[in-house]
Formats: structure tokens, C-alpha cells, sequence
């Protein structure tokens, strides 16, 4: 067993146990979905940024700056770092004020049972794909690192990250994000120094990289592509299940709003390491051909054997905290708003019971999507951007005014699901998410004309 499989074994084991000792403190099924509401702005912020902070941002944000330079970064990290503290400073206290448990509880108090269940079933999907994308991307890390077959490698990890999402819910992910934080900070601030140090210096860094690189908006792109590509991220952002509960996991709506900005401000700054990476990736690496392996390859060829088990770690830590965060997140909305509709009656105890065994099943799922699936990435863009225009629409008019109702935010919903998905796989518009958008609207607008306002407080 070399060094850097003791050190995953290790690290793993720790995410575990920290889901042990947490599971002692679950009474209630808001102890489980929102760690008692008892988050403050540390805790908090620092959940939210690891939630975010996944491989994509590591191995992705970087390739696509390598090789298309700073305006590869518009959607990752730009436009996501935007979307959460709009979340922050828009919607966090408003939520949190509501009372909810989850999203889709909104739908059901503002709307009706019938607009909840929808959305839950809209939501579901996507936090489930996701996870599953990453649960291969940990497999095929752990594969790579102990020479197992992928397979194995996808079983072990999924077993590690449902044991401790399913023994203590929103609170042991969120103490285990903040390890994981710390991992990823040093692991990727070690490589950051030695690559611009292999680069002849910061100075030296940014005067070989080309002016053209610096570009965030080329002009040969269009002003529909700029908006296609920030809307899906900051509106998406906004009502991702993941950081919506988190929101409601404050203490209080204050509390909300800061941890939501300040952990949207934190992934912006360390995300800044791995775009740092791709600007001078060309000069470090120039004859890489893959360019998602623009940093594994940096790590591989230039640090230490310490600093890179340290940076191994940093990738696991970037995967677990956004796999854990979408199973539990998908794994609330199946049992509160979905299973327990079915049965109002149910006992704490028996809420979290049916929560823990929601987050399992869906766990097993995506773990078969893993194990069956090529392109899992592909398929969580699609139900993403799939089920949220028409969600964003119905929670900003649901959450700031009395327009509309239960008609409406069906229409909302429908439109905006259904205008993307053909306008993006029948016409081939430059800008399917902007459509879905302008439709859902129009479509909430005009059907709440025939319905009486709602007497929702807005």
C-alpha cells in the first residue's frame, strides 16, 4: 500500500467517523435536514463554498481557461460565484423567514400540494445526476491512485459517502466540509506556488501570458451566448437545493444572508487558483494533450511526494463535498415533501428514518448511473438547466409579489421546461435557457391574469 492510498483510506475513514459521532445529535428531522438550524456565519459560509467548490471547478474551470483563455471562466467560476451571493443578498433572509424546510416547501405554502410535488420532481433529478457524475469521477481518482478496477473503486466510494451522509445528515456534511475546505485550500495553494514558481515568479507568470488570454468577453461572442452562459449558472444557482438548505440551516435570516455572500466571495477567491493554473498552464505544460489534465499533470510532474498525496486529497475533498451535499439535498425533498405527504402522521423518528433510507436509495442509484454511464456529465447540465428556468420564474414572483397562483406556476414550470428542451434539441437555438426564461415568464404573467392574487405575504 503506497503513501497516497494510506492517505485515502485515512481521510475517508475520518469523513466516516466525523458521521458517527454527529448521528448521536439526530432527534428530529430538522436535526437531520438542517442540523437544528443552528449554523452560524463561519459554518455556514464555509459549507456553502465547499458544497460548490467540486471537481468541475478544479479540472474544469482550468481546462477551459487553458486552452480558450480567461473568458473560459465566465460560467465557472465567474457566473456561479455570482449566482450564490445573489442568493445571499437577494433571497437568503426572505427564505429563511418563510419558516420551510425545503424548497419545495415554498411551492406548497404559496402555491399548493400539487405545485410541491412538481417541483420536488423536478428538482430530484438533477441533484441525483450530479452526484452521480462525481461518484465517478471519485472512483476513477481512487481507481488511479490504488491500481483497483473502476468499478471496485466506484463501489468503495459510494459505500464512504452514504455511510456518513445517511448517519448525520446536513450537520456531518457540513463539519466534514469544513475539513475538506481546509484540504483543498493547502493542496491547491501548494500546487498554485510551485507552478507559478516553475513559471519564473508571479511577475514573470502574468507577462508571458498573451493579451488575448486576459479577454473575459471575446467579440466574436455573441450578447445571447454571454447571456446563455451566465443565466443558467446564477439562476440554476438560486434554486439549487443544495445551497437552499444550507440557507435555512441559519441561525438566523442575518445569519443567511452573510454566510451566503461571504461563502459565494470564498468560492470566487480559491477558485481563482485553478483559472490561475489554465493562464499559465500553456507555459508550464505546453505539450499536454488532454486539457483536463492540465492540473493533475501539473501536480504529477512538478510537486514533492508529500504535497501530492496533499493534493490528491484536495480532489477527493472537492468531490465528496459536493456528493454528499446533492444526495442529502435530493434525498430530503423524496422523503419530506414526496414519501411523508403520504403518510402527515409520521414520527420523528420515523421521519429520519425515512430520510436516511431516501439518501440511500438515491445513493444506490446514482451509483448504478456511475457505474452504467459514459457521459453523466451531459445529462446533469440537461436536467439542471431542464427544470430550473421555470422554477426561478415561479420563486421570484412567488416570493416577492402576490401575482398568481397555482395555475400560474404550473404554467411557469411547463413553459420554461418545455421551451428549453425544444429550443435547444429541435431548433438549435444560440440560447435555449434565455427562451425558457422569457417564456416562463410570459407564461406566469399572463395565466396569473385569470387568477385572483394570492393573500401569500410578499
Amino acid at each position: 500500500m503506497n503513501a497516497t492510498v494510506a492517505g485515502i483510506i485515512g481521510y475517508v475513514g475520518l469523513q466516516i467517523l466525523v458521521g458517527a459521532w454527529v448521528s448521536r445529535r439526530i432527534a428530529t428531522e430538522t436535526d437531520y435536514m438542517l442540523a437544528g438550524r443552528s449554523f452560524g456565519v463561519a459554518l455556514a459560509s464555509v459549507s456553502i463554498f465547499a458544497t460548490w467548490f467540486g471537481a468541475e471547478v478544479v479540472i474544469g474551470a482550468a481546462s477551459r481557461v487553458y486552452t480558450q483563455g480567461i473568458s473560459g471562466a465566465q460560467a465557472e467560476p465567474f457566473a456561479y460565484a455570482a449566482g450564490i451571493m445573489v442568493m445571499g443578498l437577494v433571497f437568503a433572509a426572505r427564505l429563511w423567514r418563510r419558516g420551510i424546510q425545503t424548497l419545495a416547501d415554498f411551492f406548497r405554502f404559496r402555491f399548493s400540494g400539487r405545485i410541491e410535488r412538481l417541483a420536488a420532481a423536478l428538482l430530484i433529478p438533477g441533484s441525483v445526476l450530479w452526484a452521480a457524475a462525481q461518484i465517478r469521477g471519485f472512483g476513477q481518482i481512487v481507481g488511479s491512485a490504488a491500481d483497483i478496477e473502476l468499478e471496485t473503486a466506484l463501489t468503495l466510494a459510494v459505500i464512504a459517502v452514504v455511510c456518513y451522509t445517511v448517519l448525520g445528515g446536513l450537520l456531518a456534511d457540513a463539519y466534514n466540509d469544513a475539513i475538506q475546505s481546509t484540504v483543498i485550500v493547502a493542496g491547491l495553494s501548494g500546487l498554485c506556488w510551485v507552478a507559478v514558481a516553475e513559471a519564473g515568479g508571479i511577475a514573470t507568470s502574468l507577462a508571458r501570458i498573451e493579451p488575448s488570454r486576459w479577454v473575459l468577453f471575446p467579440p466574436e461572442q455573441s450578447l445571447l451566448a454571454i447571456m446563455e452562459k451566465w443565466a443558467i449558472p446564477i439562476c440554476g444557482s438560486v434554486v439549487a437545493v443544495e445551497l437552499i438548505s444550507r440557507v435555512l440551516a441559519c441561525r438566523s435570516p442575518e445569519v443567511a444572508r452573510t454566510g451566503a455572500t461571504l461563502g459565494g466571495a470564498c468560492y470566487l477567491l480559491i477558485a481563482l487558483v485553478p483559472v490561475t493554473l489554465g493562464l499559465v498552464g500553456p507555459h508550464i505544460v505546453p505539450d499536454i494533450a488532454n486539457s483536463e489534465q492540465i492540473v493533475p499533470e501539473i501536480a504529477e510532474r512538478h510537486l514533492p511526494p508529500v504535497l501530492y498525496v496533499l493534493f490528491v486529497g484536495a480532489l477527493i475533498s472537492a468531490i465528496l463535498t459536493t456528493v454528499d451535499s446533492a444526495l442529502l439535498a435530493a434525498g430530503t425533498l423524496l422523503s419530506h415533501n414526496l414519501l411523508l405527504r403520504l403518510h402527515p402522521t409520521a414520527t420523528e423518528r420515523t421521519k429520519v428514518t425515512v430520510a436516511r433510507t431516501s439518501v440511500a436509495t438515491l445513493g444506490v442509484i446514482a451509483y448504478l448511473l456511475a457505474l452504467r454511464a459514459t457521459h453523466i456529465s451531459d445529462l446533469v447540465e440537461l436536467a439542471s438547466a431542464f427544470a430550473s428556468a421555470g422554477i426561478f420564474v415561479a420563486l421570484v414572483f412567488g416570493l416577492f409579489t402576490r401575482l398568481g397562483g397555482e395555475l400560474s406556476a404550473f404554467a411557469s414550470m411547463a413553459s420554461g421546461a418545455l421551451v428549453w428542451l425544444i429550443g435547444s434539441h429541435v431548433f438549435e437555438l444560440q440560447a435555449p435557457y434565455v427562451a425558457g426564461l422569457a417564456s416562463a415568464f410570459l407564461a406566469y404573467v399572463v395565466v396569473a391574469q385569470f387568477e385572483p392574487r394570492s393573500q401569500a405575504a410578499a
